[in-house]
């Protein structure tokens, strides 16, 4: 067999490296960090929750993948906790190797009435903190001449809505960062690229279609299906296994010549 008619094994490529993925304890980046731990990877998972619930994440995975799981609880409004966050996973796994931007906070507020500190603080957890993970993981990227980096960003990042001005201006950024990122280390054996998921079945959109529906009178379903109607043509959710094979995917071997892309993984909302 030809050199180049090799098939591509992710677990060869994957196995016993290491991914950060901010916003993990559940939802979208949970979902993430089972699909990479399938591949072996190591694991830091980072968020908000409770002692239970982080436990809990992380013994599931250990048990079920048989992989080492570091967590943290870092405030990604702070860089010094960013910071120590990823000094803690290196001393832990000798470096980053996969880092997965998915954390992200919304407020929802007309552009006049929105708190200026609720601006500074989607600007800091949805954009600033993904520069700071990138920026403090390209070192070690660069010298092992391997790295993945990946931007959670949305269909957002290509359309508008009223009152969504932090989320829609945080996410289109991060198309401008991932490309910046990607030219810059276009020639180390590091890609960055972005994903624009549409709507996910994550806890928040859960809640908020049953919120619909117990004012409407009508079943979750009915509620659900009246939502999606007017986001994504197939007229259902976007699966979060799909989205995180997606991520397997670029960090695979098979997505070394993807860089500076930004892939949409919505029904097709954005062709709509």
């Amino acid at each position: 067999m030809m050199r180049d008619e090799v098939i591509d094994d992710p677990q060869l490529v994957l196995r016993g490296k290491t991914a950060l993925i901010t916003g993990s304890y559940g939802g979208l980046g949970y979902a993430i960090a089972q699909r990479l731990g399938r591949e072996g990877v190591n694991i830091v998972l980072h968020g908000l929750a409770s002692e239970a619930s982080i436990l809990e994440a992380k013994e599931k995975l250990q048990s079920t993948y048989q992989i080492k799981v570091h967590t943290s609880c870092a405030d990604l409004r702070h860089p010094d906790q960013i910071e120590h966050l990823m000094h803690q996973a290196a001393l832990q796994f000798g470096r980053i190797d996969i880092v997965i931007n998915n954390a992200v906070i919304r407020h929802v507020a007309p552009i006049d009435q929105l708190r200026v500190t609720d601006w500074d603080e989607g600007l800091a957890v949805n954009l600033s903190a993904a520069f700071h993970t990138t920026r403090l993981s390209l070192p070690a990227m660069r010298q092992a001449g391997w790295g993945r980096i990946v931007n959670v960003a949305s269909v957002f990042s290509y359309s508008s809505a009223e009152n969504r001005i932090g989320y829609i201006t945080t996410k289109t950024a991060l198309l401008g960062m991932t490309r910046a990122v990607a030219i810059e280390t276009a020639k180390t054996g590091i890609t960055c690229n972005a994903i624009c998921p549409g709507t996910t079945p994550t806890p928040p959109i859960l809640s908020k279609i049953s919120g619909l529906a117990e004012r409407q009178g009508v079943s979750f379903e009915q509620a659900a299906k009246e939502y999606l109607a007017t986001r994504q043509p197939t007229g259902r959710f976007v699966e979060m296994k799909r989205v995180a094979d997606l991520v397997a995917f670029i960090c695979s071997d098979s997505g070394a010549d993807m860089t500076g892309a930004a892939l949409a993984m919505d029904g097709g909302w954005t062709a709509a």
